[in-house]
């Protein structure tokens, strides 16, 4: 069973060697993570050149904090980043069984246990990838350019956000095993992961204990260098969250794919 899960996932690394994700999805997040901080340090002078400001006028603004351009980097990731992520995974399941090269891995046989978390395992892998490439270079920029932060501070917000990352992925994987359509599985991933951002900035309250409140607590990490109650129950309920999915899809697909194979 090992070695079957094994050969899988070697299938999948080389499928997205092949279609050069490993090269383009973590070019994205290093430029997402060196934008912040570049432009946060070289604003005044853009403005000046580009602002279509009257000459001679003398631009002071106030210079950004660390933890404010590692939390607009944050910001970049959860909006282009995710994008780029859902975008490039969506069709991780779906395109297979649309294609029909699925029946043609499950006829072997092979697990599904096997077969959907060689895929999780291998997404998650390029995911948190580019996300700590990106980041590493925001923070990098930031103490270089800005200003230093404690970097157990950086640390536990990356930790933080690298899992809220991992939720958010694993809603494509488990969306794209059992919808048959890539639109609306990076349609739904995408809406999911706005309504739980939305509902978090103006309804914290109702929020926590949620993945939702997860990237405010790694904004709060940089900031404060601790976090509000309800933490430890948003980290658990994210863990719980995300087993329960895993399970529940395979479940599913199996049930739904067992379903075709009796038709």
């Amino acid at each position: 069973m090992r070695s079957q899960w094994i050969i899988l996932f070697k299938k999948e690394f080389r499928e997205s060697i092949r279609n050069f994700k490993w090269l383009w999805i973590p070019t994205v997040f290093v430029l997402l993570g060196l934008m912040q901080p570049i432009t946060s340090y070289y604003i005044a002078d853009i403005l000046e050149q580009f602002g279509g400001l009257p000459e001679g006028t003398v631009m002071e603004l106030p210079p950004p904090s660390g933890a404010e351009v590692l939390t607009g980097t944050l910001g970049q990731f959860s909006q282009i980043g995710f994008l780029v992520l859902v975008l490039a995974f969506m069709g991780t399941v779906v395109t297979e069984k649309n294609q029909g090269t699925l029946i043609m891995v499950l006829v072997k046989p092979v697990s599904y246990v096997n077969y959907l978390t060689a895929k999780w395992v291998h997404l998650l892998i390029l995911s948190l990838t580019s996300f700590v490439l990106g980041f590493v270079m925001s923070v990098y920029y930031t103490f270089l350019l800005i200003d230093t932060i404690p970097i157990s501070q950086v640390v536990n917000g990356a930790l933080v956000y690298a899992l809220w990352i991992t939720f958010v992925m694993t809603i494509v994987l488990c969306l794209s095993a059992l919808l048959n359509s890539t639109a609306f599985v990076a349609f739904a991933t995408l809406g999911t992961a706005i309504l739980f951002s939305i509902f978090s900035l103006y309804a914290p309250d109702l929020m926590k204990g949620t993945p939702g409140m997860l990237a405010t607590y790694s904004q709060q990490f940089f900031y404060l260098g601790e976090v509000e109650s309800g933490f430890w129950i948003s980290i658990f309920v994210t863990l719980g969250l995300i087993l329960a999915m895993m399970i529940a899809t395979i479940f599913l697909f199996n049930k739904k794919e067992f379903a075709k194979d009796v038709q």
